[in-house]
């Protein structure tokens, strides 16, 4: 039987970025790797916000909102710990899901406009045109020193990205 001072620390992730980083594929292989379970953040999004992405309109902090609630309110009521990935581009919206789920750690996946332009030119069935990527980088803000983060660069292979984040969100819990 475990107790308490042997039990692994229950962890709630967001695994953010721009569009074309790898949260859903880099957070599903954290979460297995961690035995925790998944939700892409995209799921959880209104029906509207994905017909106004898709129609090549960027979101406003107005149709984040109820979107980022709901981010946090799974994270919060995931008692085993949950791995969501979810843009949380700036510091106000991670700041919406810390008030549902304060411990909340950040895995943030950076890379170059290249890279992530690369990525997104590359991919199918998605609802996030490539041409969203630049807004997306716009409005991306870096972390703060007291946000609970880890910032990985996606340029490394996945399985060194996946090993590398799984060791550093170990450690920081």
């Amino acid at each position: 039987m475990t107790d308490a001072t042997t039990a692994a620390p229950v962890q709630h992730i967001v695994v953010m970025g721009v569009s074309g980083c790898g949260k859903s594929t880099i957070g599903a292989l954290v979460a297995h790797e961690l035995g925790l379970p998944f939700t892409d953040g995209d799921s959880l999004h209104p029906m509207a916000n994905i017909a106004k992405m898709a129609a090549g309109t960027p979101l406003n902090d107005d149709d984040r909102e109820p979107w980022l609630e709901i981010v946090g309110k799974e994270l919060a009521g995931s008692a085993n710990g949950l791995v969501v990935a979810c843009s949380a581009l700036k510091r106000s919206y991670r700041d919406m899901i810390r008030v549902q789920a304060p411990d909340v750690v950040f895995l943030h996946l950076a890379g170059t406009r290249e890279v992530l332009g690369s990525r997104l030119e590359g991919r199918s069935g998605h609802f996030m045109p490539t041409a969203l990527l630049d807004s997306q980088l716009a409005t991306l803000e870096a972390l703060d020193a007291d946000e609970r983060c880890v910032v990985i660069d996606i340029s490394a292979p996945v399985p060194a990205l996946v090993s590398d984040a799984v060791v550093r969100l170990k450690h920081r819990a």
